[in-house]
């Protein structure tokens, strides 16, 4: 685990990420995201009704199916998500999660694609009313993010892409190797991996940029992870990878980095460390179908 998030991306540099972590992970991730992005989104949904009356969402880099249980229940009518990820294990968790849901607005029906999302393009989007993902744009390229930001334009679809790193972490209280641990971290974010460039916490900043220059009205909210003693074990199992990164990242770092773990472990064992995790959430609404201002 290298970063904050969990989702599979492109096929060149595919993390791995355990159902162990991600179902860990879900609470802080469910408080976390942006209730306020919901109004503006169920306003364009309402504006353009989807055929046949079920409203059809693609999830990319699913994981379990944690976006899909959060948001499902604050969609209108019945749904059929369409689940998108590399790892096979992953998507049938959330398949079996999603298939045969009730909502307040009726039945969810789910069905999962294997492969890489970053080819996706406009017309596999056809008859799509949202694309929905999480902990995903910051595992991207900025190649990949353009395509991404093409394909939904083309396709007139919104988005609603939730819980990016931006490279903020505040921790009480505070250490004087915060700093350069954090700087290592969001280093290891930006690294380049098989050819690819992750941008890492560049990533709002460049997804934003991409979708704007294509017409689209692209809304953002913070959506920190806020960890007290009762995320304790979120909150050792983060620590533990960030310090892992930012030690990868700057070797140079290991003898301090390992008295500086222990201390942060004792202290959050001890139900005295308060971590904010920095995200930021996206509400995409492309100008219309075929919308491209390229």
């Amino acid at each position: 685990m290298t970063n904050s998030s969990g989702t599979s991306a492109g096929e060149a540099e595919a993390p791995a990420f355990s159902p162990q972590w991600l179902a860990l992970r879900e609470g802080a991730d469910a408080a976390a995201r942006s209730i306020e992005l919901i109004a503006p989104l169920l306003e364009r949904l309402a504006a353009v009704p989807p055929p046949g009356g079920t409203l059809v969402v693609r999830d990319l880099g699913c994981g379990t199916g944690s976006l899909g249980r959060w948001l499902s229940d604050r969609l209108p009518g019945p749904q059929h998500w369409i689940l998108h990820d590399r790892d096979p294990r992953l998507l049938a968790l959330a398949r079996a999660s999603l298939d045969g849901r009730i909502t307040a607005g009726g039945a969810v029906t789910a069905a999962t694609r294997e492969g890489d999302l970053t080819r996706l393009r406009a017309a596999d989007l056809a008859g799509t009313s949202l694309v929905t993902a999480s902990a995903l744009l910051d595992l991207l390229t900025a190649d990949e993010v353009d395509s991404l930001a093409a394909a939904f334009a083309d396709a007139g679809c919104p988005a609603l892409l939730t819980l990016s790193v931006v490279g903020r972490v505040t921790l009480d209280p505070a250490d004087p190797l915060d700093h350069e641990i954090a700087a290592a971290f969001d280093e290891h974010q930006r690294r380049e991996s098989e050819g690819r460039t992750l941008l890492g916490p560049d990533a709002v900043a460049v997804a934003t940029e991409a979708f704007e220059r294509r017409g689209a009205t692209v809304l953002s909210r913070p959506s920190p992870w806020r960890l007290g003693p009762d995320d304790a074990a979120l909150t050792a199992e983060w620590l533990t990878g960030w310090v892992g990164a930012a030690v990868e990242q700057r070797p140079e770092l290991t003898a301090r980095a390992d008295g500086y773990l222990r201390r942060r472990l004792d202290t959050c064992a001890a139900g005295a460390l308060r971590a904010e995790i920095g995200h930021t959430d996206l509400l995409v609404l492309p100008a219309a179908a075929g919308g491209d201002m390229r």
